[in-house]
């Protein structure tokens, strides 16, 4: 029996996501919070398996951070987004706080019971309603290092100012940015610019 978090700011939803989960084989709520100081309580004392979370705890900012917190935390127990917003930024920043999985609510009901016995058995899962350029989120999570080399090549700065800036040599920084197109997919240099706007890639983890 898997042992399940629910983290939602509203009681009502919360209640449809246990009914859903309780009579479907194989989970059991043992805990359910509305605020992110309730959540890492729930999360000590009952040791869930897996914490379904809501980003929208008064802010979407709290949700990240308290996803932060409970990857640090708890690095056994898996985390799934369960929200309404699907912007691809935000997923790929959920992912890199910890998530292990991404759902929007219009998900399908045994679509996301299927996802959440996917993610307990170790994979990364995103719903299917989501855009595509979400669909490969572990390639789009750049180091920090990537994404300041990131930053300065989409700067209007020479080359060679860049990679002095950068401590590294013109062809190494030609290197790091063939790596990065390769890591994001983008099939020509005027394209990451594209990609890293699109999936949030410049925006640093808190």
């Amino acid at each position: 029996m898997h042992r399940i978090l629910l983290i939602d700011d509203h009681a009502i939803v919360r209640e449809g996501f246990r009914r859903l989960l309780e009579e479907a084989d194989g989970f059991e709520v043992v805990a359910e919070a509305g605020t992110p100081t309730e959540a890492l309580a729930a999360a000590r004392r009952h040791s869930p398996d897996l914490a379904l979370v809501d980003l929208s705890l008064g802010t979407e900012s709290s949700g990240l951070v308290l996803l932060m917190q409970l990857h640090e935390s708890f690095p056994k127990m898996r985390c799934v987004v369960l929200s309404m917003h699907d912007d691809p930024g935000l997923v790929v920043r959920a992912l890199e706080r910890g998530a292990h999985g991404y759902f929007s609510k219009a998900v399908a009901a045994e679509e996301l019971l299927g996802g959440l016995r996917r993610v307990l058995a170790g994979e990364r899962v995103l719903s299917s309603d989501l855009s595509p350029t979400t669909s490969t989120p572990p390639a789009s999570t750049l180091t920090a290092r990537e994404r300041e080399t990131l930053r300065g090549l989409l700067s209007n700065l020479p080359p060679k100012v860049v990679a002095a800036a950068l401590g590294i040599s013109d062809k190494t920084l030609y290197r790091h940015r063939a790596n990065l197109m390769e890591k994001l997919g983008a099939r020509h240099p005027g394209e990451l610019a594209h990609i890293a706007r699109e999936r949030g890639l410049l925006v640093d983890p808190d």
